[in-house]
């Protein structure tokens, strides 16, 4: 994938170019030496810039477009694994991609709120090692099933392929709605994030048996029950709640399933492929059973498969399945 498709950043008033020449003040001209910068938060829902993962996009072609992204060494919280980076990193970024894409290229207005229905990410650990600098992306996305309404697009899917120096990493995608205020209003009508109630922070369960370092990185409680925890929700987390919304984040989910997964299977080893089904919002103010039953029979080389499902108020809320790496001998 070339990156000469990528838009060039304007030079800076002072910037030395190629040759130790001081670049020539003024707009409209072309750096010598293109600087790297995230994209607009705003353009992926994120308040912090520490927490934008994509650098760049531009269009390929009808519903093609070449994305760039960066992950860093170390995260606070897409720890590395294994050596590796953190496969969720990898759902993050697929995540962030949809969001983008929909304000910057289908003209999806800033206010509206999107519904994620599915999210899946499967990695190739090979390319995943972390090195000694900040991995590189390049991101193949194809949108397909655009909808649209009086003119206005109201939802599509994105598959994703990503890669590092040209090997692919991660394959991914995701379905999203774009839901216009006035609906998301009604739909909401008694959920407003500067307001919202929430539940009483539950304790976690010990962080090594989920595959954390953490206490406050824990999303599962104990209940005393084998297989079985409460969802546990703390919107102080700085990346989990990067900004207060009226629901469960799906990330949160995502990441609920994963240390499902470890402690069923009694090891957190690397996450090989995460896919997840979002069939309701998952409130703040009502606790959520989580559910983990291994997946009978093996992957390739003794992989194992964990269905993570969780419920609320009598309700299927979400449906995730984790295939882990299998343990070291």
């Amino acid at each position: 994938m070339s990156t000469s498709t990528y838009r060039m950043n304007r030079v800076i008033p002072g910037m030395t170019g190629l040759g130790g020449h001081a670049a020539p003040a003024g707009g409209g001209v072309l750096a010598l030496q293109p600087l790297t910068s995230t994209v607009p938060k705003e353009l992926v829902h994120r308040a912090s810039v520490a927490e934008v993962m994509l650098t760049d996009w531009a269009r390929r072609g009808d519903h093609h477009f070449a994305l760039a992204a960066q992950w860093p060494r170390g995260h606070s919280f897409f720890t590395n694994v294994d050596g590796c980076h953190d496969p969720l990193i990898a759902a993050e970024t697929i995540r962030q991609s949809g969001l983008l894409l929909a304000h910057a290229e289908y003209g999806v207005p800033f206010g509206h709120h999107f519904l994620v229905s599915d999210l899946s990410v499967a990695v190739r650990p090979a390319h995943l090692r972390v090195n000694g600098t900040p991995a590189s992306l390049e991101l193949d996305v194809r949108c397909r099933d655009v909808k649209e309404r009086r003119g206005e697009v109201t939802g599509f899917r994105i598959e994703v392929e990503i890669y590092r120096d040209g090997d692919l990493v991660a394959t991914g995608g995701g379905t999203l709605t774009c839901i216009a205020p006035r609906i998301h209003q009604r739909l909401r009508a008694v959920r407003d994030p500067g307001c919202a109630r929430v539940l009483p922070l539950t304790a976690p369960e010990p962080p090594q048996t989920v595959g954390r370092m953490s206490p406050m990185d824990v999303v599962l409680s104990p209940v005393g029950e084998p297989d079985r925890w409460q969802l546990r929700v703390d919107t102080r987390h700085p990346v989990l709640f990067d900004h207060m919304v009226d629901h469960v984040p799906g990330m949160l989910l995502l990441e609920a399933a994963r240390q499902a997964a470890a402690a069923t299977l009694g090891h957190a080893r690397l996450p090989l492929a995460v896919a997840s089904e979002f069939l309701r919002y998952v409130e703040l103010d009502a606790p959520c059973a989580i559910e983990a039953c291994l997946v009978s029979g093996t992957g390739e080389e003794g992989a194992r498969t964990v269905l993570v499902t969780g419920r609320q108020g009598g309700a299927t809320v979400f449906r995730c399945t984790v295939t882990m790496a299998p343990p070291l001998r």
